[in-house]
């Protein structure tokens, strides 16, 4: 009876892990108009039963970079199983491959492979990808359409697979493990200088996020009140040089005062203190932006 009891406890216990049903949509497409719902009208279609979310539909008009970024900031707090769809999607309509990529972490990403994928590759890793099928997985009577893969292919599929109405093998034919990569200065420390990207800003506050971490910024020796010097640079070009202290909270600086800190993520960052660094100083970020520190 024990043995039973824990094998159907088991049972139950996989079931509900298996059923996580998570969807998750980004794009580019803001909310002024009725894309996105049109896009989350397909997945009910498909099944009642998914759970919907948004990451973001504020990623800037063809901006891949950015929703690449996004995805990487986020994907990683999500179950296992969770299932995005991401559509920033310039080429809609020419031969980019649609594709699903399965993550070592157990994630799914629906998305056309136009660079999307560079920073999910690299941070979870490529288990596999799968092109999709357009004629198995595509929503009916959508073939005339071909500027709304979005609503027509990308929802369509990821609700598919959110709700396990089709397998991964399902999707489509297996491809390499390899995806298309938005060329970016990664972090690293050389001659005595740390280098890296600005990858986002803190698009609310105007602060300057770096995709340098902890560990690389310890090679400098600098400690809380020691000043760092900052070079950015916008495609090779230097648009920016000062000195600028490095602080623990934003207490330590008076109103308008120009800080560095660690932000969130714990990752280099820089900011007018109740000010907009980005503004002041007219730097953006994107795979042409990085940064240069040292003593």
């Amino acid at each position: 009876m024990k043995i039973q009891l824990l094998l159907l406890f088991s049972l139950i216990t996989f079931n509900c892990f298996s059923q996580n049903n998570v969807l998750v949509f980004q794009s580019d497409f803001g909310t002024k108009d009725g894309a996105v719902a049109a896009m989350k009208g397909v997945a009910m279609s498909v099944s009642t039963e998914i759970k919907i979310f948004d990451l973001t539909h504020e990623i800037p008009a063809y901006n891949i970079w950015e929703a690449a970024y996004r995805l990487s900031q986020t994907a990683q707090y999500y179950p296992e199983g969770t299932v995005f769809v991401s559509v920033c999607d310039p080429g809609v309509g020419t031969s980019r491959h649609s594709v699903v990529l399965l993550s070592k972490s157990g994630h799914y990403f629906v998305t056309p492979d136009n660079g999307t994928l560079t920073l999910i590759a690299e941070q979870l890793g490529i288990q596999e990808i799968r092109e999709i099928d357009e004629v198995k997985n595509r929503r009916n009577n959508s073939n005339e359409s071909y500027t709304f893969h979005g609503r027509d292919v990308y929802a369509f599929t990821g609700a598919r697979l959110a709700s396990k109405t089709i397998s991964f093998e399902e999707v489509g034919p297996k491809l390499l493990n390899e995806v298309v990569i938005i060329p970016y200065q990664k972090p690293a420390f050389l001659k005595g200088v740390v280098v890296g990207g600005i990858p986002i800003l803190d698009i609310q506050y105007g602060n300057i996020w770096t995709n340098i971490d902890k560990n690389i910024f310890a090679n400098l020796n600098l400690k809380s009140g020691d000043l760092v010097n900052v070079q950015i640079f916008n495609a090779d070009q230097m648009v920016y040089e000062s000195q600028i202290p490095l602080v623990e909270t934003f207490g330590q600086a008076a109103i308008g005062d120009e800080v560095c800190y660690f932000n969130s993520l714990l990752n280099f960052a820089i900011a007018v203190n109740q000010g907009n660094f980005s503004e002041k100083h007219k730097i953006y970020s994107g795979a042409d932006w990085s940064i240069k520190i040292g003593k």
